[in-house]
């Protein structure tokens, strides 16, 4: 019987161990995408895009993806998405006032749509980066995105 208690107590002890590692791995990735969400929305640059640019929407979900969305005044819509299970680099260029942050991945592996274009009509296409435009921004900042970006990487492909 003594056996059959402790046997219970260690299965009990290990699936609880389990459970909790599953739910702090899920927390550790939702605070992660919060934080490169927050820090990409907080230096978005909207003036480089000129009067053209009606709105944007730009996000890192929990799921693992990027998403960048232009909406022009004429009606055009440009879509840049990647999976950040295939990030490779981050390599910023311009001043801490104002430049353009490059998010490259290991291969094509940047979708690039575009919508309503009267010029060229719809295009799907791939792209082994994706830029988003960004103004005050320091050094710390993009280290810091750097990182978060590296970190999401690596939980998201340990999952798979």
């Amino acid at each position: 019987m003594n056996k059959f208690t402790l046997s219970l107590k260690i299965s009990l002890l290990l699936s609880s161990g389990l459970i909790f590692s599953a739910f702090s791995a899920s927390l550790l990735r939702d605070e992660q995408t919060t934080f490169l969400q927050k820090k990409l929305a907080d230096h978005y640059d909207q003036e480089q895009g000129g009067s053209q640019i009606k709105r944007y929407e730009l996000n890192v979900t929990n799921s693992g993806f990027c998403r960048y969305k232009r909406f022009f005044n004429n009606g055009k819509v440009e879509y840049f998405s990647f999976n950040l299970v295939k990030f490779k680099a981050l390599d910023y260029y311009g001043t801490d006032k104002s430049g353009k942050l490059y998010l490259s991945t290991k291969g094509d592996d940047v979708i690039v749509q575009t919508y309503n274009d009267r010029k060229g009509g719809d295009i799907d296409s791939m792209a082994a980066y994706m830029v988003i435009p960004l103004k005050n921004i320091e050094p710390q900042d993009l280290l810091e995105l750097n990182e978060g970006m590296l970190k999401l990487n690596a939980q998201l492909a340990s999952q798979k």
